[in-house]
């Protein structure tokens, strides 16, 4: 399951959650609460996978880009040697091999910069998620917490001498 699914889920779990009166707390059911944390431990890891296949896609496109800008400069040197055997033609030769090489590195450049922004703004996204998540799990937490202090505190408020 996505871990937006499951924020959205969580978030869904609050907000049906019942108020406790004259407070800002909340009971919500701790089955449903611990059955979606480890859900969350299931599904993050996954994200954390599909951010290293997006590192392990920029890396291949990075060595697609390498490789064809290797076969271009490559076809820029093999022309640039056939021509400088001709006289008149090798200072023409020379400023078009500079030109492949320079597009080629320009498109290679740009090429690594377009993965590179894939990445970070995958990964920023991914951080971004997790820390929402990570959010909403310590404020669970503490919720439930706060709770169990609220109960402990009532129960040892009740006198002794209460006849039943």
């Amino acid at each position: 399951m996505d871990i937006l699914q499951l924020i959205d889920r969580l978030e869904e779990l609050f907000n049906d959650a019942k108020a406790v009166p004259f407070t800002h707390n909340v009971v919500v059911d701790e089955d449903k609460m611990l059955e979606l944390i480890d859900q969350m431990r299931i599904a993050i890891p996954e994200e954390v996978k599909k951010a290293q296949q997006v590192v392990a896609q920029r890396d291949r496109v990075m060595a697609q880009a390498q490789e064809e800008a290797n076969r271009t400069l490559q076809i820029a040197r093999d022309k640039a040697d056939q021509l400088v055997q001709k006289d008149i033609v090798t200072q023409e030769a020379q400023r078009r091999a500079d030109q492949i090489i320079s597009q080629a590195r320009a498109e290679a450049e740009a090429i690594r910069a377009d993965a590179d922004n894939y990445v970070l703004d995958t990964l920023m996204q991914l951080q971004d998620h997790i820390a929402k998540l990570s959010n909403q799990v310590s404020n669970g937490i503490r919720m439930v917490q706060e709770d169990q202090m609220r109960k402990a505190t009532t129960s040892n408020n009740v006198p002794s001498n209460v006849e039943k």
